[in-house]
């Protein structure tokens, strides 16, 4: 009986699930291009001034900030979700030089966080688990004559005298006309054009959950298959943010969220249950990591992680469902 009411009483203490989110948002004071690494997951593709992530339900966030410049120092931080009242908020932080001219990231400030935010168009913005954009850049070049009756050039000098005509299709002329008269004596002169030539840049960044401003878009939910499974140096980094996570509630929080954009081998299932402290953790985590995983077949091997027969039987009935 005592048994029963301590652990009706450790159920009862422990917090209740939160469904809030906050929104955290870096830029660099001197405009230095960063990546934003949170929880061992890359945030952008491309080198940004300014990035913002939202869709953040953990207190703390492992942050890296890798530079550009490859000149510059990575920065290592933990960034906080929350206000001074405990509370998510929309977080800001800054990049800054401190007096011995080093780069640390500090507290901006924060607000409540907006029911409709829009991001500005010179800021990355992106739901913290979705894709990463993709920056594509195209060049066009573009000549122009400000005679619309074509482009004329003219070569005058003791020897050479060159005319080149090209007509305008739109008023309904075609073809090339070219004269050219080659005169004995010494050339002198030079080249007189009235060609301008317009270089066009265009970046676009292309996802079905990222942007580079406005308003974001719900992702499409993630494809149960799964092809590859996370890579070791990947891997490495997001078992070891999981491990120093002090509670365990955030533990799971964490590993789920590293879960939503990467899938798992069985092998790296069984090493990431085996961070949890309480059964049902391990147990939770088994059963959201399945349709990830991309050795089903082997996915036996789960059982071997928990303590008790009735968790493996638990795991077993999902599977069959």
């Amino acid at each position: 009986m005592k048994k029963k009411l301590l652990f009706v009483l450790a159920i009862a203490a422990m917090p209740f699930i939160s469904f809030a989110q906050g929104a955290v948002t870096i830029f660099s004071e001197d405009g230095d291009r960063f990546y934003l690494v949170l929880n061992g997951i890359k945030q952008n593709t491309a080198p940004q001034t300014n990035v913002r992530v939202d869709g953040l339900n953990n207190d703390y966030y492992a942050a890296r900030i890798l530079f550009e410049d490859k000149t510059k120092q990575e920065i290592s931080n933990r960034l906080s979700t929350k206000d001074l009242d405990n509370k998510f908020a929309d977080v800001t932080y800054k990049i800054k030089r401190t007096g011995k001219g080093e780069l640390k990231i500090r507290l901006f400030g924060s607000t409540t966080m907006p029911e409709n935010y829009v991001a500005p168009p010179d800021m990355y913005y992106v739901h913290f688990g979705a894709p990463a954009v993709t920056q594509t850049t195209t060049q066009s070049t573009t000549v122009v004559s400000n005679d619309p009756a074509g482009v004329n050039m003219s070569v005058n000098g003791g020897g050479v005298n060159m005319s080149v005509n090209i007509a305008d299709p739109t008023n309904g002329g075609n073809g090339v006309n070219m004269n050219l008269n080659i005169n004995d004596g010494n050339v002198n002169g030079g080249v007189n054009s009235n060609v301008r030539q317009t270089t066009t840049t265009t970046t676009t960044y292309s996802s079905s959950s990222s942007s580079t401003g406005g308003n974001y878009t719900e992702p499409a939910p993630a494809k149960s298959g799964c092809s590859y499974p996370m890579d070791m140096s990947s891997f490495g980094a997001a078992k070891k943010t999981i491990k120093e996570t002090s509670f365990e509630d955030t533990k799971l929080s964490t590993a789920k969220s590293i879960l939503a954009s990467n899938c798992l081998s069985t092998d790296q299932v069984v090493e990431i249950c085996k961070l949890f402290g309480f059964e049902e953790s391990k147990l939770t985590f088994a059963k959201a990591a399945y349709p990830k995983t991309t050795d089903k077949s082997n996915y036996f091997k789960v059982n071997n992680v928990f303590s008790f027969d009735a968790s493996k039987t638990e795991l077993n009935e999902f599977l069959g469902q």
